[in-house]
């Protein structure tokens, strides 16, 4: 099917797509919310009452004294006055009660290695951790980088940052050495965690020349410890690296948490934009748990003893909060794999499922698509018992995928819960619960104690089916603190947009039912297989290609990764357009993002689309491609 069709068909089965795939009585009658519309509105009555609450679900050194504090807009805190610590409610406080022997981790790798590790065990290690750390030097309010591939050894480096009080800041493992070099020169992390390699597809990913490439280009780095997760042949310095085995060797198995304020900060988390470098979003040991645990256990519908799969990776939000964080709050088992999940057959994944008896699959729709063109034998071939609820997560997920993975991997049976968030907000915002009514395609209702809109730039309600901004007009424990080192750039990107509101830069609609349909993004982030990836970054990458002169970037539709990158360059006037130049200006722009950069297409061209202060028109560019409606190009030079 030609792609201008593709694009506009998709839409239109996207927004008319309105069938209610109600929940069977057994579903309401077992779940932990089993009236939803009642919750939805004691928690709207009430928000401040309804977050309270879900905080005595955490353990706290100290009661906090006020709940709510919003003298500061838009630095808002919560729990104030409470001492906790992150890791303690996801580790510590399990030890000496019947979950310390309960799995808190299943690893397995694509080449079939398997780690389990129970809730004590885990402990002792994040403790031996914790105390060679400490005896480094590491303490309250340093900052940890972390680029791991998703094995046991990051959740342990995660967890005892937090327990110290240090702040980790996890980098995808598929981001360049660059893309690493400024996020540890704008955290000014003086440790980092690496691997000395990770498994991809059969073939083994050098992560430790990586590393070594990005310290070249920092200067507050003092010490790398490395694990040895495939014992490939690297370059080891004395003076500074140091095997992960090692370092904790000898090491005591008890350590102290640290008491913290509920409004310290945790972690420091990297996502892309469109204009500058990366924004270092902050969260806090605090609210960040209580929204996390809140929507694990309702979303998830999740019971004590279950297992729970997120397939995302550590170095996003999902995987900070539905892979490590959330589960172990929970006291439930998590699934960590590394590699890909159709290695080497495409049931790969669904044996992993029957293996380990998983109750939650949350994965993305990528995924769900890349199954989806295997065919449907492969998860007919299984017949997973054990699921009870599926999950999507990462972008908007079109009806039929939606409806495929309901059919063939729920049986029939499985609610979906197609979760909206952001790494932002820290938990899912706008979700079904499995109790509730669902749409395929709909991110259904604001989660309970979430107020969101969809509105004009002006701040005003857009009417029904009508597109707008998708904006938060309450706050919520588990939400971005500030930008780490730019409380500025906080306030004008998420409080200036639309006056007295968060604003999400997404666009969205409501149906008459009250249902949301995310549409994506307004401000260019691109959004290849579930990363988001900032149109700032792979231009100027572009650019950096001595032929290049000017580039702008859009992402186009694809039926396996949702979207894909096609460049507009402009060449300089000695650079001769070929098919050759274009190989070696894409190869050259993979090697600097790495393999995060999906280009479908390269296009020379003589000029690109711009506004009268010399801003690319993005949007444009992307209408032309598709054969869209223009718009306004009024502004246009």
């Amino acid at each position: 099917m030609p792609k201008k069709q593709d694009k506009r068909e998709l839409t239109e089965v996207f927004q008319s797509s309105d069938k209610i795939y109600a929940p069977s009585k057994k579903i309401i009658k077992e779940a932990n919310v089993p009236d939803y519309e009642k919750t939805l509105k004691n928690a709207a009555k009430n928000p401040l009452k309804f977050w309270e609450e879900a905080a005595m679900d955490l353990t706290w050194f100290k009661p906090w004294e006020k709940t709510f504090d919003d003298k500061k807009k838009p630095f808002y805190k919560w729990f104030v006055g409470g001492k906790c610590n992150l890791a303690y409610n996801a580790l510590d406080r399990h030890v000496g009660t019947e979950i310390e022997n309960k799995l808190a981790i299943i690893f397995e790798d694509e080449n079939g290695t398997e780690k389990k590790y129970t809730y004590k065990e885990l402990y002792f290690e994040v403790n031996k951790l914790v105390n060679a750390l400490r005896g480094y030097g590491v303490k309250k309010g340093d900052r940890v980088a972390i680029y791991m591939p998703n094995i046991p050894e990051i959740s342990m480096a995660m967890l005892a940052c937090a327990k110290i009080g240090a702040m980790h800041s996890v980098v995808y493992a598929g981001f360049s050495s660059q893309a690493l070099a400024d996020r540890i020169n704008d955290a000014r992390a003086k440790v980092i965690f690496t691997a000395d390699g990770s498994f991809r597809r059969g073939k083994v990913i050098d992560l430790k020349s990586i590393v070594d490439e990005a310290i070249k280009q920092t200067k507050t780095i003092k010490r790398v410890i490395v694990v040895k997760n495939n014992k490939q042949p690297i370059k080891f310095n004395k003076k500074l690296d140091v095997w992960f085995d090692d370092f904790i060797k000898g090491q005591p198995t008890e350590a102290k948490a640290a008491k913290m304020d509920a409004e310290d900060p945790a972690f420091v988390l990297y996502t892309s934009g469109t204009t500058s470098k990366p924004k270092g979003i902050v969260h806090v040991h605090g609210g960040y748990p209580v929204g996390v645990l809140r929507t694990i256990k309702w979303v998830f519908d999740l019971k004590g003893d279950e297992v729970f799969w997120c397939t995302a990776d550590p170095g996003w939000i999902t995987g900070h909060s539905y892979i490590i964080y959330g589960p172990l709050l929970a006291g439930i088992t998590t699934v960590q794999y590394e590699g890909m999940p159709d290695m080497p057959e495409p049931d790969r994944i669904w044996k992993v499922v029957e293996k380990y008896n998983v109750n939650v699959l949350y994965t993305a729709p990528t995924l769900i698509r890349a199954m989806m063109k295997y065919g449907a034998k492969w998860p007919q071939m299984h017949a997973m018992p054990s699921l009870r609820i599926l999950g999507s997560v990462g972008e908007p997920i079109n009806p039929e995928a939606w409806k495929w993975y309901h059919k063939y991997v729920g049986k029939g049976k499985c609610p979906v819960m197609d979760t909206w968030w952001q790494t932002e907000t820290g938990m899912n915002m706008i979700t079904p619960l499995p109790s509730a009514p669902l749409k395929a395609g709909s991110a259904c209702k604001p989660f309970p104690g979430i107020i969101a809109d969809v509105v004009d730039k002006k701040g005003k309600k857009v009417p029904v089916g009508k597109g707008g901004f998708l904006v938060i007009r309450n706050q919520w424990p588990s939400m971005i603190r500030t930008i780490f080192n730019n409380p500025e750039r906080y306030i004008k990107t998420y409080w200036s947009e639309v006056k007295g509101v968060f604003f999400t830069g997404d666009v969205a609609f409501k149906d008459k039912d009250g249902y949301f349909w995310i549409q994506g993004r307004t401000d260019d982030v691109l959004k290849v297989a579930g990363h988001r990836i900032g149109t700032a970054e792979v231009e100027s990458s572009f650019v950096s290609h001595p032929a290049v002169v000017e580039a702008g970037v859009i992402g186009v539709p694809d039926p396996v990764k949702g979207e894909v990158i096609k460049a507009f360059l402009i060449l300089n006037a000695k650079a001769v357009a070929s098919d050759e130049l274009k190989i070696e200006i894409i190869k050259h722009v993979r090697h600097n993002l790495g393999p995060v950069a999906v280009i479908k297409e390269v296009e020379f061209v003589d000029k690109l689309p711009k506004t009268r202060s010399g801003k690319i028109m993005r949007r444009v560019l992307k209408a032309k491609e598709l054969g869209l409606p223009l718009g306004d190009t009024s502004s246009l030079v």
